[in-house]
């Protein structure tokens, strides 16, 4: 139980029963007491500032991400000279090669940032990801793509150092919230990247990389100017190889008792839910006979549903339902968004399911609340980096999973013709995630 990490304490219910935590009171206080940050010139920034700058990170970052994912088909074909279904596999390779390099340097750059601080290590983030979205925008070799891709996921810490950054700036009941927010702002870059992708395939597949570019060096450039270290010095630590590789750091975090259930069903979610990245543009290609503008404006559906249950209705559902029932509707909703998509026809049915797949994102946030809560302050790097390791090993396992599915049952020769099949198998996964919350839930109400 997580409670047994403060065993002189008060009772402090965050909600979810058998996740409960008790926190002592100086620890509590220590939390509480926001110091105050100034920026690179030395002025003080306002908190909301600091806020505000971390969301613009996250939403620039997923702009770019957003802006590529409608043309990446038609790059991939053009580079290999071949159809849909063997490009919706080398968009497996990709993807699962970015994931694997996050998850081999993602708790490294979070160790690195619990050492020296979150500003370094977002900015050079920042910059290295604008070399390689240029690297892209350029190659005409899929091997170059392919290492391009190699060292974009090296680079890729932007997100996890971004949650360190806000559980620094967060008081501890306010956690989930944030991390809903930062899930909002990444809503909202998602809303405006596939815009500008649809829009800007219109000059060939290749100027939403150079678009996505000029974001990352001017959003670096910005944070150059403005942003301010969170970390102070009181709660740095050496950095140490042993916690820096990923499974040092995974079997450290895990040590922490009862977070074992939370990672694991954290796990499942998102190897579920890449589903949707690993194969949208490919599904509502081959199903709907959508263009590339037509799939940057689902994405862009999506992100709004996005950043309005992760920056508004989340706030009103967690103090409502508490925090094992919202866990329990965002992963049953998403089970049942899944086998809608499965079987859906018509185009227009995807805009009205849209909403209810992003109910399904409430889960996420509160899971990264208990465990932040749970860890001590000056391990939120290292706990974000362990979360992007766990994120990285499903996108591993999830976009080949997912895309030789999809390209098994949307060949010529396919038995049965089921482009919604890659669905299927992530309602199978959602489910088990279901079944790890609700057990662990029941055993602790047993013993409660």
């Amino acid at each position: 139980m997580l409670s047994a990490m403060f065993p002189d304490s008060f009772a402090c219910e965050y909600g979810l029963g058998w996740f409960r935590t008790r926190v002592c009171a100086s620890h509590l206080r220590s939390r509480c007491a926001m110091p105050q940050y100034s920026s690179p010139t030395g002025r003080p920034v306002p908190r909301r500032l600091t806020f505000g700058f971390i969301l613009i990170t996250v939403a620039i970052d997923s702009m770019g991400i957003g802006l590529v994912m409608p043309v990446m088909p038609d790059l991939i074909r053009g580079l290999r000279g071949s159809g849909l279904s063997e490009a919706a596999v080398w968009g497996g390779a990709l993807a699962s090669s970015y994931a694997v390099m996050q998850f081999l340097f993602g708790p490294c750059l979070g160790n690195l940032s619990d050492r020296f601080g979150r500003r370094p290590v977002l900015l050079v983030s920042l910059v290295v990801m604008g070399f390689d979205y240029v690297v892209m925008g350029f190659t005409g070799s899929i091997w170059i793509l392919l290492a391009a891709r190699v060292l974009g996921g090296i680079a890729a810490a932007t997100h996890a150092t971004a949650l360190a950054y806000m559980a620094d700036v967060s008081k501890p009941e306010e956690k989930a919230q944030n991390f809903g927010l930062v899930g909002a702002a990444f809503g909202v870059g998602f809303v405006l990247g596939p815009l500008l992708g649809g829009l800007l395939s219109e000059l060939g597949p290749r100027a939403p990389f150079f678009a996505a570019a000029i974001l990352a060096f001017a959003n670096a450039v910005f944070g150059f100017l403005i942003l301010p270290e969170s970390l102070i010095r009181e709660n740095r630590r050496a950095f140490s190889w042993s916690r820096a590789n990923p499974f040092g750091a995974l079997r450290h975090v895990g040590s922490i008792p009862g977070t074992g259930p939370l990672l694991l069903v954290f796990f499942l979610h998102n190897v579920a839910f890449f589903v949707y990245p690993s194969i949208w543009s490919y599904f509502t290609q081959e199903r709907f006979h959508w263009d590339a503008f037509m799939v940057g404006m689902s994405l862009a559906a999506v992100g709004i549903a996005m950043a309005a249950v992760q920056g508004g209705l989340i706030r009103v559902i967690v103090p409502r339902l508490g925090e094992h029932r919202t866990v329990y509707t965002g992963l049953g909703l998403s089970c049942f968004a899944f086998a809608a998509y499965a079987f859906v026809r018509d185009g227009w049915t995807v805009f009205v399911l849209i909403p209810l797949t992003s109910m399904g994102l409430v889960a996420g946030p509160v899971l990264q609340g208990i465990l932040s809560r749970a860890t001590a302050d000056d391990s939120q790097g290292e706990l974000q980096g362990v979360l992007a390791a766990i994120a990285a090993i499903a996108t591993i396992l999830s976009p080949p999973a997912m895309t030789l599915t999809f390209g098994y049952f949307t060949r010529e020769a396919a038995d049965i013709y089921l482009p919604g099949a890659p669905f299927l198998l992530a309602l199978s996964i959602e489910l088990a995630a279901l079944a790890v919350f609700v057990s662990g839930y029941l055993r602790w109400r047993r013993s409660a």
